[in-house]
């Protein structure tokens, strides 16, 4: 039976000396997609794994739960998905006006409820030989002072007032991290989602079986969504943090123009996401972070899960490296190594991220007519949602793709705002 790696504060006072089996080879904080990812890899990797999560599961996180492509792709060897719905079809709208539907034969991307999602990441990492204990809030992670006995060792401090022993720490609290403020993570982009869990009558569920909602919203690089679980439609939209109460309109707004506000929500949350600049470090010392906690998401359309799973992954595998380093020189280069891996692979996708962001707050009405109008630009769409390719990919193999971007890098914002001329306005607002 493992030996746990509780220190209290009265055996500190005594000077406890710690043996190598009382201290984890890594500790996950945080249990979502990027935490159970990185703990599964690590344990996978033969480390002796604890996976440390503040709430009990499962628990509600504010999501669409859509899960594209990359997503599917990074998901551990017989993950079942627990799909709510398959999308095949995708309604744009710009602002509530030029509505259009398109359709695909093959399915786009598939709808989870996260709480469901995250529980079964959780149970993989678990089969895959990490312990799992919840109901634990981390405080702090210290890497120098009385309660880590040697440099190859990093207390996690818990708000209880206990102390787990590791010699690898993987961050993965969420966007208000505490182990990402440790490490020091910069952001350069935050933005408010709000979301409303609205159950609704099966023939208003029939309605929108199968389609989701993609609204490009009154404010700079806002947009709203309908995605569609069963008898519940998971309603939200995103802008930039700064004016909550135009964000709050929206959704209102968003809500009654779709014929819902009769509708009385479930749940109704908010959340903010966090982009890390360039120039963020993802470790220090011996400790990682990877998801939210190091910021890591898709700047335009703030898709998280994929980039969550992908980079949880990779924390892990490189976790369970540091934890083998004998020194803090070894420590850091498999740390650098970590950071080469994300920023080439996950960075680059941010960066293309941020230019479609720009070009979305200048012309959202150009978007809105190339994905509604052009065949191009809705073979792109469907090939990054089945995960056949990524924004980065269109943007580096595709010459039109890679011209128009440019081409709006180059240009200073309109003056007024655009409006599509290709497309046709619906009658109906849900673009049924």
């Amino acid at each position: 039976m493992r030996t746990r790696a509780w220190i209290t504060g009265r055996d500190r006072e005594r000077k406890h000396i710690v043996s190598s089996e009382n201290v984890w080879d890594v500790v996950v904080v945080g249990a979502g997609p990027a935490g159970a990812s990185a703990a599964y890899a690590a344990a996978v990797a033969g480390r002796r794994v604890l996976l440390l999560e503040k709430a009990e599961l499962p628990r509600y996180k504010t999501c669409g739960g859509g899960i594209i492509g990359p997503s599917r792709d990074a998901l551990p060897p017989g993950f079942e998905l627990p799909l709510r719905d398959r999308v095949h079809a995708v309604t744009f709208s710009l602002d509530g006006r030029f509505t259009r539907t398109r359709r695909s034969k093959r399915m786009l991307f598939g709808l989870v409820d996260r709480s469901e999602f995250d529980a079964r990441l959780v149970e993989h990492a678990r089969a895959a030989g990490a312990e799992v204990r919840t109901g634990v809030a981390v405080a702090r992670v210290e890497q120098h002072g009385a309660a880590v006995p040697d440099r190859r060792t990093v207390a996690v401090v818990l708000a209880d007032g206990g102390t787990v022993l590791t010699r690898a720490v993987v961050g993965a609290d969420g966007s208000a991290s505490r182990i990402g403020a440790h490490v020091g993570v910069k952001l350069d982009q935050v933005d408010l989602g709000l979301e409303a869990e609205i159950p609704v009558p099966s023939s208003v569920a029939e309605d929108w079986a199968g389609r989701v909602l993609i609204d490009w919203g009154p404010m700079p690089g806002s947009y709203g969504w309908v995605f569609p679980k069963g008898d519940t439609l998971t309603v939200g939209v995103i802008a930039a943090r700064g004016d909550g109460a135009a964000t709050k309109r929206y959704l209102d707004d968003f809500v009654a123009r779709l014929g819902l506000a009769g509708f009385e929500p479930a749940v109704s949350s908010g959340h903010l996401t966090r982009c890390r600049s360039d120039d963020s470090p993802l470790s220090r010392g011996r400790v990682i972070v990877c998801g939210d906690a190091a910021g890591l998401l898709e700047p335009w359309t703030r898709e998280g899960i994929s980039f969550a799973l992908r980079s949880g992954r990779l924390a892990g595998e490189w976790a369970a490296r540091i934890a083998e380093a004998h020194d803090a020189v070894d420590a850091r280069r498999q740390a650098l190594n970590y950071a080469f891996a994300i920023k080439a692979g996950l960075g680059v996708e941010m960066a293309v991220g941020r230019r479609m962001l720009a070009a979305f707050e200048r012309r959202p009405g150009l978007l809105h007519t190339a994905v509604t109008g052009l065949r191009p630009a809705w073979r792109a769409f469907t090939d990054i949602t089945r995960g056949a390719t990524t924004l980065a990919g269109v943007a580096r193999t595709n010459t039109l793709a890679r011209r128009v971007l440019d081409a709006l890098d180059r240009r200073h914002p309109p003056t007024g705002p655009e409006r599509p001329d290709t497309t046709t306005d619906t009658a109906d607002p849900a673009g049924r």
